[in-house]
C-alpha cells in the first residue's frame, strides 16, 4: 500500500505521515528532507540557491546527510524552497523518491508533489492543510523551543512566502491531487489529526470504514 501525504509547511503533513507509516508497518519518506539535504549542501559550499547550476551540483549526496539535525532548521528550509523551484533539481531527485515509493509492501511518502507527481497511482493520497497563521504559531513555538528568537508576523511572513514559491513554481507545483482526502487540522490536537488520517485510510482502503 502507497499512501501520499501532501501539503504546506508545517500543517502537520510529516507527523501524520509518521504516524500512518508506524500503524500500518510501513517505511516512510520525508521527500522534504531531500530538497533540504541539497539546501543544506548549497549552504556549505556557499553556492547560489537560485542558480539552477548551483543547485543541481548539490543534489549528489550520501543517504546519511538525512540524519543531520541541521537539515530540519527554519535557515535550511528557506533555502530548500528555493532549490526545490528548480526543475533540473526535481528531476535529479524524482527517480530516488519514486524508487522508495514502489519498493515491495509499500511505503508512506510525504511532501508537496507527492500525490501528483511521485505516486499519482498511490492506493491513499492526503492534503493536509491550515490557516497560514495555525502554521505560523506552530512554527513559531518551535523555533522558541529550540532557542532561535523571531517574531511572529516574521514566521507567517516566511510561511506565506514559501506556499507562494511552492504554489506557483512550474514544476511540480504543491496542489491537491483531484482524488486525495483533504484533513484540515487548524483545530485538531495532533491525535485526533492522526486519527482522522487513519479513519480517511480505512474508508478508502475498506469500503465499509467512512471516516470520522
Amino acid at each position: 500500500m502507497i499512501i501520499a501525504v501532501d501539503g504546506p509547511a508545517a500543517s502537520g503533513k510529516g507527523t501524520i505521515a509518521r504516524a500512518l507509516a508506524q500503524h500500518y508497518g510501513l517505511p516512510h519518506l520525508d521527500t522534504g528532507l531531500l530538497y533540504r539535504a541539497v539546501a543544506a549542501a548549497v549552504l556549505r559550499e556557499d553556492l547560489d540557491p537560485s542558480r539552477e547550476a548551483d543547485a543541481v551540483s548539490a543534489c549528489s549526496f550520501e543517504d546519511y546527510l538525512l540524519d543531520d539535525p541541521w537539515l530540519r532548521t527554519d535557515e535550511v528550509g528557506k533555502v530548500a524552497s528555493v532549490v526545490s523551484a528548480h526543475p533540473l533539481v526535481r528531476a535529479a531527485l524524482l527517480n530516488r523518491q519514486k524508487k522508495f515509493a514502489r519498493q515491495a509492501g509499500g511505503a508512506v511518502l510525504d511532501g508537496r508533489d507527492i500525490g501528483t507527481v511521485i505516486a499519482p497511482d498511490a492506493d491513499v493520497k492526503l492534503f493536509v492543510k491550515a490557516t497560514p497563521m495555525i502554521r505560523a504559531q506552530r512554527r513559531h513555538l518551535e523555533l522558541r523551543k529550540n532557542g532561535v528568537l523571531t517574531s511572529l508576523d516574521k514566521v507567517l511572513a516566511d510561511i506565506r512566502a514559501r506556499d507562494e514559491r511552492d504554489s506557483k513554481r512550474t514544476e511540480a507545483p504543491m496542489l491537491q491531487a483531484p482524488d486525495a482526502a483533504l484533513l484540515d487540522t487548524s483545530f485538531l490536537s495532533i491525535d485526533a489529526a492522526v486519527q482522522r488520517a487513519i479513519a480517511i485510510v480505512e474508508s478508502k482502503t475498506n469500503p465499509a470504514s467512512t471516516p470520522a
